[in-house]
């Protein structure tokens, strides 16, 4: 099958960002985007110190963040911009307000009977600019059932393309993760690839390949794959959207759409 552009394009600048130039160069190169970029560097090592620009997109803290231990929290699993939430109706949800889409074709079928728990439930989008910090964390203690890698476009998921492509989410490049919190209740997050996103990294799941030559959605399954809060669990080789999917009458999420988010900082509570 023929490679879509958008995915010839990411990979040509995941070749370069992955490309260690000599120190001076590579100086150059750091200091260029973080100063065009805008990134707040107060939380990681300075820009010269990364021996490839991939190396800064997927920076680690130097120091962790202090995670909540009220259970009863719910906390952002990502540096984000919550660019839309709210109810899962019809097992629809939007990507924008507007712009709804199908969670049955997100999914792909190897979930659903999540798609059966969660209509009525609650959905939030959180959309990283390539400015953020691209690590994702896990925003509640959560019990991995499956992964699904569907492959797809690498369109960007920025504001224009929200508004305006229809199904964007569904176009493009995904992995769906089919949780349950320690209640059982349903639970699932969705990373969506995005151009330039060359890799979705799953930490737990090394078989996880994307922005490949994959064209079939691959599954796995796992028996006892326990996510504590706040966990890392991989992370996106530039900025993307993650998805998060909850139970009817589990979660509510307290933010504002527009609303910028820090991993660990509370997005909502349990009812």
């Amino acid at each position: 099958m023929k490679k879509h552009y958008t995915s010839i394009v990411s990979n040509s600048f995941g070749k370069f960002a992955s490309k260690p130039f000599p120190r001076f160069w590579q100086k150059i190169i750091n200091n260029g985007y973080v100063k065009l970029m805008g990134l707040d560097m107060s939380e990681f090592k300075e820009p010269r110190e990364y021996r490839t620009l991939n190396a800064l997109f997927t920076r680690a803290l130097r120091r962790p963040r202090e995670i909540t231990t009220d259970t009863n929290i719910i906390i952002s699993p990502v540096d984000a911009l919550v660019s839309d939430f709210g109810k899962i109706v019809d097992r629809k949800a939007y990507q924008i307000k507007g712009m709804e889409y199908s969670i049955d074709e997100l999914f792909s079928e190897y979930h659903k009977e999540a798609l059966e728990l969660l209509d009525g439930g609650d959905f939030i989008n959180l959309y990283l600019s390539p400015k953020d910090y691209h690590r994702y964390h896990s925003p509640d203690k959560i019990k991995v059932k499956s992964l699904t890698h569907i492959p797809g476009k690498l369109y960007p998921v920025n504001f224009p393309l929200l508004r305006n492509k229809p199904n964007l989410f569904i176009e493009n490049e995904r992995v769906v993760i089919e949780c349950e919190d320690s209640q059982k209740n349903c639970f699932v997050m969705v990373l969506v690839g995005a151009l330039n996103v060359g890799k979705m990294v799953i930490t737990f799941e090394e078989r996880v390949n994307t922005n490949s030559d994959i064209t079939s959605p691959q599954h796995y399954r796992y028996d006892n794959l326990w996510l504590q809060k706040g966990e890392l669990f991989g992370w996106f080789e530039m900025g993307s959207t993650i998805l998060l999917f909850s139970q009817k009458d589990v979660y509510r999420f307290e933010v504002a759409i527009n609303q910028k988010v820090k991993f660990a900082e509370p997005i909502g509570i349990r009812l």
